[in-house]
């Protein structure tokens, strides 16, 4: 024999009541069929409460034929039904609140089942008895349902309350789709809304940067608004959630545990995903089948992320599951203290209720024993030595109720409703005129006046409800821990105060979190600084490449999504993690700066060192007919020329770069000039032997001045049209090498710097082409030659200068600079005075006059 509650929860009760019959003409109210109440007590004002003290792991089939096994008992909401009872007691025992008034109360069970749910909350609107309502007329006895626990009943049972205006109390229904005044006008809870809990879950997976992790939802109003709320909430962070699987319950859970489990986890954990955290919103039935086909694949090491549905759950904290769920973390409903409780519970037993049949089903529960006999179930005869079942031995534990404590609210705010409603001053009231309720004929739409504007304090805690019917929103922050017995304990490490400012409602004590080994749940790992992340095509932005900066790009924090440009006179380092100052290059007195300075100085010093012979032997033959005036003209010239390459040395500044090309260009053409010069005189004296020529007439010494002013200041012209027009100025090249700087000096105008070589180069052209008619006149020493030779060595390197100077750039073009003027200036040198320095120093007797016309004696 099995007992009627448990028969009931066997079969299919869609087809169960019929509510209001019409026989003929006459109207006349009709219990049709008999849901016998689990508890029941008799009172001046009647509550009902709906309870899930069973539930069943298969649900049956639509067609009705199928009849499941036997159902489960639930000690943990039987003891939410205990709560209700001593509450209505402790209220009708309170001189202050209600008096000369009682509470009674008419306690169904819903099995955890929505249709369940629906017979209940029909049987409970049908009375007390069935004697003494035969005309339904005047107030309902019922002012208040107290339930339900799941949101998916508790949807079925507020629309069935809904055209009575019986106002419905939930103490666990938290999905966020009762806010809807228009669909659930009558629904209150003093359970926080779930749009609370999954801005609290969003806020802790960000706490804990798990960016990828798994979803699990059970097919019901609960599973699918909180997946909604907490989809929507982690939209614009860094969490993603890649796995999420959702399952109808319509049929046998145990097919869909060995779903999960073979799909869902083996794919989601073991093989190819990396998601080690698990969020699940399920209810406490749901999750037993669950975790028995997950516990039978030994499958360790889940972060699991709980509900406040099952996270309190005392029917896991057997020693047996902490291997799989040891470390879970999730939000519990605030705790609380109930005077009486424990006391209460511990006289709560089959031998002082031998008649109700719930008292064999708890102590078969919780002990494993059948309490009298003869027993409907096979279980052994209760010798009185037995001790608690490991997975119910949290049933004796009241020091902190949480969900019990929330059915205890939920009495005394229809307690102090109902007290405020007899408070109400005629003419003062909320109704129609402001009229007050009739206290012998209370509707339930009247108490749910007082209802929405209760307000009162328990325990120190303010109990009221808003505009939409909820609570005041705080969780705990539960964490899974082995307990000394090793037994799993619920042990608080945190909590998320909803009253608090964003951003402050999350405290987490992290030091006193015990863990399931994994603290990280990642997709990709994070990018470090230095690179970017870069979303792979068609995955989730959590799912990523880590890609290094480009030059001049850095990344100074960890998962960039881009890397930030340096400016402009800064460039990134080698790591690419921060901008440095970029490396300032131009031609200064490093390696090749140093040996340019001496080949200058060296230069110059043998230029000065050749005027001194010059000037010592300046009456010796060799100089006297070389024109000795124009000599020393050049050799001062060459002087400046070597010296004027160390303007190209060192940093750029506004008067270097002036100076730079002006004195090379006006030094260069003087040297030309007097070289000119002295072309023509070389010319015009070897001619003049001729019978009528006098041209040397026109080339005397101030002549010749004349030459060298003239040619040289055209020069000096140009230079200072440059200078006027658009002078050379410093100029920082970034184009060419993008993470240096190049100090160089801009030609201010190109047009300008080209006439400047340009007229140099026509100098040098004439003087070439004079040398060259007077490289066969008579005499041992023909200086044409000479000259001819040093112009063609001059030529030579200038027009080897301009492509090596147009390609270099910088510090490059100035160096190529310098060595084209280094090397015509020796050029000119060796070629032009080393020949009579041989013969000055080495040949004295051939620095004679006859020798140099040829004619003297061999």
């Amino acid at each position: 024999m099995t007992s009627p509650l448990t028969l009931f929860c066997s079969f299919y009760p869609v087809l169960a009541v019929t509510f209001v019959s019409l026989v003929h003409s006459e109207t006349f109210c009709r219990l049709q069929n008999h849901f016998e109440p689990a508890f029941m007590a008799q009172g001046d004002f009647l509550l009902g409460g709906i309870f899930p003290l069973h539930y069943n792991q298969e649900m049956p089939d639509l067609n009705s034929t199928y009849r499941p096994p036997p159902v489960n008992f639930d000690p943990r909401a039987f003891r939410w039904a205990l709560t209700m009872i001593l509450t209505v007691d402790e209220i009708n025992q309170n001189k202050e609140l209600l008096p000369n008034h009682t509470l009674g109360y008419k306690i169904f069970d819903s099995c955890a089942y929505p249709l369940t749910g629906q017979r209940a909350a029909l049987a409970v609107l049908n009375g007390v008895t069935e004697e003494g309502h035969g005309v339904c007329s005047g107030a309902s006895p019922l002012l208040a349902i107290i339930g339900e626990s799941g949101s998916a009943q508790s949807i079925v049972v507020s629309r069935i309350l809904r055209p009575f205006r019986i106002p419905m109390i939930s103490y666990f229904s938290s999905c966020a789709c009762f806010t809807d005044r228009q669909k659930y006008p009558t629904f209150f809870r003093v359970i926080p809304n779930d749009d609370y809990q999954v801005k609290a879950l969003a806020q802790l997976l960000v706490h804990f940067n798990w960016t990828w992790v798994g979803l699990i939802r059970g097919d019901h109003e609960y599973g699918r608004f909180a997946v909604q709320g907490l989809l929507r909430e982690l939209q614009g962070t860094k969490v993603c959630v890649g796995d999420k699987y959702f399952q109808s319950f319509k049929n046998s859970i145990d097919a869909l545990c060995i779903y999960l489990c073979h799909i869902i986890l083996s794919g989601l954990v073991i093989r190819t995903s990396q998601a080690k955290v698990v969020v699940v919103f399920s209810a406490e039935g749901e999750m037993t089948p669950f975790l028995r086909d997950y516990m039978e694949q030994n499958i360790t090491g889940i972060q699991w992320v709980a509900s406040e549905a099952w996270v309190t759950a005392s029917v896991f904290s057997g020693s047996v599951y902490y291997p799989y769920l040891g470390g879970t973390i999730g939000f519990g409903i605030k705790t609380g203290y109930i005077p009486g409780l424990g006391d209460f519970i511990q006289r709560v037993t089959p031998y002082v209720y031998p008649s109700n049949p719930l008292m064999q089903e708890l102590w078969e529960a919780l002990y494993g024993c059948a309490p009298v006999s003869p027993s409907d179930s096979d279980l052994p005869l209760c010798s009185g030595d037995e001790t608690l079942l490991e997975k119910h031995a949290a049933y004796m534990n009241t020091s902190s109720p949480r969900v019990a404590y929330n059915v205890y609210k939920a009495v005394y705010a229809v307690a102090h409703s109902l007290h405020n409603l007899f408070l109400c001053q005629p003419g003062a009231g909320p109704f129609e005129n402001n009229s007050c309720a009739q206290s012998t004929n209370i509707h339930p739409w009247q108490l749910q006046q007082y209802l929405q504007e209760v307000q009162f304090t328990i325990n120190g805690e303010e109990v009221n409800f808003d505009l939409k019917g909820d609570s005041i929103p705080y969780y705990d922050i539960i964490n899974w821990q082995r307990g000394a017995s090793g037994n799993i304990e619920f042990v608080p490490v945190g909590l998320f105060d909803g009253t608090k400012a964003a951003g402050q409602e999350l405290v987490i004590k992290e030091d006193r979190i015990v863990w399931a080994g994994h603290q990280m749940s990642v997709c990709s790992d994070s990018c470090a600084p230095g690179s970017r992340k870069a979303v792979r095509r068609g995955e989730l932005v959590c799912c990523f490449d880590c890609v290094p900066c480009d030059s001049g790009k850095i990344s100074n924090e960890t998962d960039s999504i881009e890397c930030r440009e340096c400016p402009e006179d800064f460039w990134s380092n080698s790591d690419r993690t921060a901008c440095i100052p970029k490396e300032v290059e131009f031609l200064a007195y490093d390696t090749v700066g140093i040996v340019l300075t001496v080949i200058s100085v060296v230069g110059a010093c043998l230029t000065i060192a050749v005027l001194v012979i010059f000037f010592y032997h300046r009456n010796t033959p060799i100089i006297r007919m070389n024109n000795s005036e124009l000599s020393f003209f050049i050799l001062l010239s060459l002087t400046l020329c070597f010296l004027c390459c160390l303007v190209f040395i060192g940093e750029p500044t506004a008067w270097s770069c002036m100076l730079r090309h002006t004195v090379f260009s006006i030094t260069f053409s003087l040297c030309i000039s007097c070289i000119l010069g002295k072309t023509l005189v070389v010319l015009a004296a070897f001619t003049a032997t001729r019978p009528g020529n006098n041209l040397m007439k026109w080339l005397g010494p101030k002549q010749q001045r004349a030459i060298i002013f003239i040619s040289t200041l055209v020069q000096v012209v140009i230079c200072v049209a440059w200078l006027i027009d658009a002078p050379p100025h410093p100029f920082r090249n970034m184009e060419y090498e993008r993470s240096k700087i190049i100090l160089e000096c801009s030609n201010g105008s190109s047009l300008a710097f080209w006439c400047v070589l340009g007229y140099i180069g026509l100098q040098a052209g004439l003087c070439f082409l004079l040398a060259f008619l007077a490289r066969n006149l008579p005499g041992n020493f023909n200086e044409a030659k000479v000259i001819t030779f040093s112009i063609l060595i001059f030529c030579a390197v200038w027009l080897a200068f301009i492509p090596a100077y147009i390609s270099s750039p910088g510090n490059y073009a100035d160096a190529v600079e310098s060595f084209a003027i280094l090397a015509s200036s020796f050029g000119l040198l060796l070629c032009l005075f080393v020949p009579k320095c041989y013969i000055i120093l080495l040949k004295p007797e051939k620095n004679t006059k006859q020798h140099l016309i040829g004619k003297d004696k061999k």
